[in-house]
């Protein structure tokens, strides 16, 4: 028997068939529709949903209060804070669970993953707070010719640093 893991803030379900892949059963919830969604879900506020019939949480709140783009269009105010709300609500359950969200975000003894920790060539950092598990076993990241949509003429910078 499959252990059972609810996605909340789901979206189109990227976070869920990696947990589907490690082997457990999962459903997902979120406010949009999500029609290409590959498992059983649920359209509805993620902060109301009830969380029992559950073996283990994972949470991803929308990120945009706490990216870097905020120090450039500066509308924080506009984008809710909900880290605190579903770290609550989660932790009430007694069960794991994890939260991911974006660096700057409020996260506890966060782990912090890239997409080149797992052989894909893009920088895409994310950080999980998994009270329950406190060791990162991953390789590190390695940002060498890889694609990085984030920073500009992110190659050349790398290629000066590594001349210096």
């Amino acid at each position: 028997m499959k252990p059972k893991l609810l996605d909340l803030f789901c979206g189109a379900g990227g976070a869920s068939m990696g947990y589907y892949r490690a082997g457990f059963e999962v459903e997902g919830v979120d406010i949009k529709p999500q029609p290409h969604y590959p498992f059983k879900f649920y359209q509805a506020d993620a902060l109301e949903f009830p969380l029992d019939r559950y073996d283990a949480y994972h949470a991803s709140p929308p990120c945009q209060h706490y990216t870097m783009m905020q120090n450039i269009v500066k509308n924080k105010a506009t984008h809710p804070d909900l880290i605190a709300i579903i770290r609550e609500k989660l932790v009430i359950t007694g069960k794991p669970y994890i939260i991911e969200n974006v660096y700057k975000a409020p996260l506890q003894g966060h782990l912090r993953l890239c997409g080149t920790s797992f052989g894909l060539r893009i920088i895409r950092h994310r950080f999980f707070e998994c009270p329950w598990f406190g060791l990162e076993l991953l390789s590190p990241c390695n940002h060498r010719n890889v694609y990085d949509p984030w920073h500009k003429d992110g190659v050349k910078q790398r290629e000066k640093l590594s001349k210096a």
